[in-house]
């Protein structure tokens, strides 16, 4: 399997969140992790970041966050240069899809969890 490098964002160290499974499930396929969320803590043994870091050679970066919290991480986004960006159920976002797509990354409305399960991710 690839190693897909991959940024969440709107990580949660709650279990019951979606960011919190896909975290694990992205690890447990082999793909290298950068969970990024507003609140400190830890994710099976990944660390939630708290700032936006400086990262490099990602591949993708999957969204949990809503649209109206989506501006704030624009920039972030960009500066991480993905080659793809998903946009999970409820984060959806028609002015942030249209300015990626200009910049020449790959956006994709889908589910990270289902991505990986039916071996599309």
């Amino acid at each position: 399997m690839l190693n897909k490098p991959t940024v969440i964002i709107g990580a949660s160290p709650n279990q019951e969140r979606y960011s919190y499974q896909a975290t694990v499930k992205l690890k447990n396929y082999g793909h290298t992790v950068y969970p990024v969320g507003m609140r400190a803590g830890n994710i099976e043994g990944e660390t939630i970041i708290t700032d936006k870091p400086p990262l490099k050679n990602i591949d993708t970066v999957t969204l949990y966050v809503g649209a109206q919290n989506q501006p704030a991480w624009y920039d972030y986004i960009f500066s991480l240069q993905p080659k793809r960006l998903i946009f999970n159920p409820g984060a959806e976002n028609k002015e942030l899809f249209d300015l990626a797509s200009s910049k020449g990354i790959d956006c994709v409305e889908a589910c990270t969890l289902v991505m990986l399960s039916i071996g599309n991710y």
